[in-house]
């Protein structure tokens, strides 16, 4: 592992560090709601964000550090560690679950602004090296502003939240909150990611660069759309919105699949987790789309409450998103490693083979664990129509979920341990 704090590295070990943490807090908080002894609703705060800001969004940056020299071909001027932006999304991670438990939204909001400061730094620098470039800004960059974009003002929701601002919108800028960090940032990002990191992964070139084009115009439209019907609380306009988010998903999806069919790739645990977790994203937006049908009516069709939400929520956030980092991970983390502890490319073969051996053992096992468990969640949920929660089929679902997901996250956590803890000269003689 990096030496040195601040290295792109540094931010996506890190980042996955937090998930880990907040994963446990989210088990914890699904078994007291099932058990009818539920934690503190601040405690749902701190996870989600944990989460999204020390987990997800660390990531994003170490994977924009690691991607964006490269694309533009400015990375040999390029300084190698951040310390300062490692420290201030981290104390803004700490900061942000610190204030949830303190109830102190001051603290909250300030935390925020720290976030905001450290993508503000990457969108600079990314600006500086594009200007320095003779490479035209490739079809990745422009996700990644949009993703970016939809960040700032997602988080300039959770500012007006935070401080207090339009209490008469709460709900709506809530929703917005909500929807373009998620939607906007983190799916930008990672779709923008996945057309040059699946490829590389399959190592096929992309099926079809002219619906990546499409996708990159479309996707944002459908945002925007769904944001117009939140805030004009028009489920219609909703619907509109998500069915042109589902119809672009469809083309990403397509996209990726037909690259991974007209490949000679035997398959591995990044392409597994990555063409899964390509699956979950239309899943979750289909879902999404019969949400919001299902609240047109004055009496809604199908009763959704907490469990429900927690289920169609963790479709997106375990089955999309983790299921997209471990993948990212277990490409990325054995070249690194190879890369910096050996720097001969003649010598490098053994080692890094070894590595990815190491990470894509047990990858059935890992992958199916993680997506049974996500689905278990489903079921738990949809169980709760026809029986009550003391039921044993309820809690026995439950207990399956939480083993299944913890399978998965410690197969996959004790192997990128031992990756990090093998040194070059340990893999001499293989």
């Amino acid at each position: 592992m990096s030496r040195l704090p601040g290295r792109p590295l540094t931010f996506l070990l890190t980042g996955f560090s937090w998930l880990m943490l907040a994963s446990l807090v989210g088990l914890a908080i699904l078994v007291g709601l099932v058990r009818g002894t539920p934690l503190p609703h601040w405690i749902r705060h701190a996870h989600v964000h944990a989460a999204l800001v020390g987990g997800v969004a660390q990531m994003i940056l170490g994977a924009l550090l690691t991607f964006i020299a490269p694309l533009l071909l400015t990375g040999r001027t390029q300084r190698e560690s951040h310390p300062l932006l490692f420290v201030t999304i981290n104390g803004s991670a700490v900061g942000m679950v610190a204030g949830f438990g303190l109830h102190n939204y001051t603290v909250i909001g300030i935390s925020g602004f720290f976030v905001i400061a450290s993508f503000l730094w990457i969108a600079r620098d990314t600006w500086l090296q594009a200007r320095q470039s003779l490479n035209a800004p490739p079809l990745n960059l422009w996700y990644y502003a949009l993703a970016v974009l939809a960040l700032f003002v997602g988080l300039a929701c959770g500012e007006t939240l935070a401080f207090g601002w339009a209490q008469q919108s709460f709900g709506y800028i809530r929703l917005a909150h909500i929807h373009l960090n998620l939607l906007g940032f983190i799916t930008l990002a990672i779709v923008g990611t996945m057309h040059n990191l699946l490829p590389t992964v399959l190592n096929a070139p992309l099926s079809s660069p002219r619906l990546a084009r499409i996708v990159i115009w479309l996707f944002p439209l459908g945002l925007a759309v769904l944001i117009t019907g939140f805030m004009n609380s028009s489920v219609l306009i909703e619907m509109a919105g998500g069915g042109m988010l589902v119809f672009s998903a469809l083309l990403y999806a397509a996209n990726l699949f037909t690259t991974w069919l007209r490949s000679t790739h035997q398959g591995s645990a990044a392409s597994d987790h990555l063409l899964v977790a390509t699956f979950f994203l239309v899943l979750t937006l289909v879902l999404g789309v019969l949400v919001a049908a299902n609240n047109i009516a004055a009496t809604p069709i199908m009763p959704f409450g907490s469990l429900h939400l927690v289920a169609y929520t963790h479709m997106a956030l375990i089955g999309f998103i983790l299921q997209t980092i471990m993948g990212a991970l277990s490409h990325l983390v054995p070249v690194t490693l190879a890369v910096r502890r050996v720097p001969s490319p003649k010598k490098r073969g053994p080692y890094l083979e070894h590595l990815t051996s190491v990470i894509n053992r047990w990858r059935t096992v890992q992958v199916a664990s993680l997506c049974m468990g996500t689905m278990g969640l489903a079921l738990l949920a949809s169980l709760t129509w026809n029986v009550p929660l003391s039921s044993p089929y309820v809690q026995g679902a439950m207990w399956a979920s939480c083993g299944l997901l913890l399978t998965g996250l410690t197969v996959f956590s004790v192997k990128l341990v031992t990756v990090l803890w093998t040194e070059p000269d340990q893999t001499a003689g293989a």
